[in-house]
């Protein structure tokens, strides 16, 4: 069964071959094993090799085999810039905002909401205009917000932070935290995964 375009690039296939491409072209010096990629974009082995094939006729990837594993990478292409680039400002918040969060003291979680999580759950609308953040923790803000800062820098779009203590958030009893429950959140710290 063929999904629909991913409302974030229209132009792709699927949002798996767009996690798949970002994944590679966002990582170009990093090789992954079919079985690393399809865990990644919580796909099967089998959807993640079809894909790996169609990136590889097209130029944008290249493999390799090191016994009985199937390495992948991004392929130097007139292609693979450009298309690095789209895939940067349209599947790459949560890999950049993660790089940029991690390891900030007093984290405990980072979560990306607002209209980029929609789209990238799928729902119609508008191009994405900022990517809105939510930490939750207690950071050093000025910290947090010089790397919502490169974050910006980076994709090219405004990255908005919104702070909660681990005990506020833990209580849920503002408009807010309903909001961001009810609506498609994408967890990027820890560890990331989509919430419903």
């Amino acid at each position: 069964m063929q999904s629909a375009p991913p409302p974030l690039l229209p132009l792709l296939r699927s949002s798996l071959q767009g996690e798949l491409l970002a994944l590679l072209l966002l990582n170009p010096d990093r090789e992954w094993s079919l079985t690393e990629l399809a865990n990644r974009i919580g796909a099967s082995v089998s959807t993640a090799q079809r894909e790996v094939e169609r990136a590889e006729q097209s130029g944008v990837v290249e493999s390799r085999r090191v016994g009985s594993a199937r390495l992948v990478r991004a392929h130097p292409s007139p292609l693979t810039e450009p298309l690095a680039e789209l895939l940067l400002r349209s599947f790459g918040p949560p890999q950049v905002v993660a790089e940029e969060f991690a390891g900030i003291e007093g984290i405990d979680e980072v979560h990306l909401f607002g209209s980029w999580a929609a789209r990238y759950a799928g729902e119609i609308g508008r191009a994405p205009g900022d990517i809105d953040v939510l930490v939750i923790g207690a950071p050093d803000r000025d910290v947090a917000y010089e790397a919502a800062e490169r974050a910006s820098r980076r994709l090219a779009h405004e990255v908005n932070v919104t702070f909660r203590s681990r005990e506020l958030w833990a209580e849920g009893v503002d408009g807010f935290h309903t909001e961001v429950l009810t609506r498609p959140r994408v967890q990027v710290l820890p560890v990331a995964q989509v919430k419903p």
